[in-house]
């Protein structure tokens, strides 16, 4: 069972939507009204977005993280939510200038993409260095770190919003699958 964790954005609706177009099963809650203990039943995570910042919201996110990576279990960040897994993992994030609309990203091969993809962005912050934990396996124009990658696990963030374009639907499709 997938744990779609909604930080408040606009756009977690469209990954619910996307989700619900799959055969994976899955609860949506907010970051607000998930227990820790709660987490443990859950086989792996997808972190949505946000809208503003909150130190309630990063640390709940930060510990299902952690237990994601302790537990070996499976995970998607998605814009705020690939910032907060470089930051739980020893990395860094900046200001940037706001960046929103399509963008080309190339894509190393991973499990989620290989090649050039068409993606949607809408952030203000970006990842820029990863921990030890972490590599980028794709990289855009206007952003180093489109998509970033656990070493060992299946562990991902995108900088981009994937559902909100038929290539990243198809990465959370991939995502899924894994």
């Amino acid at each position: 069972m997938l744990l779609l964790v909604d930080n408040g954005s606009v756009f977690t609706k469209d990954i619910s939507n996307t989700l619900s177009k799959s055969d994976v099963k899955f609860e949506q809650k907010s970051f607000d009204h998930i227990s820790l203990d709660e987490i443990r039943k859950y086989d792996s995570f997808i972190l949505s977005g946000r809208r503003q910042n909150n130190s309630q919201m990063n640390t709940k996110n930060s510990k299902i993280i952690l237990h994601a990576v302790n537990e070996k279990k499976n995970l998607l960040g998605i814009c705020y939510g690939a910032e907060i897994l470089a930051l739980a993992l020893g990395g860094t994030i900046r200001k940037s200038s706001v960046i929103q609309g399509e963008q080309e990203i190339i894509s190393n091969e991973s499990d989620l993409c290989t090649g050039k993809k068409i993606v949607f962005e809408s952030h203000s912050y970006e990842i820029s260095k990863l921990g030890n934990l972490l590599e980028c396996v794709a990289e855009s124009s206007n952003c180093k770190n489109e998509i970033i990658k656990h070493n060992k696990l299946s562990i991902y963030g995108t900088q981009f919003h994937p559902e909100m374009t038929k290539d990243g639907q198809t990465m959370i499709d991939n995502f899924t699958r894994l």
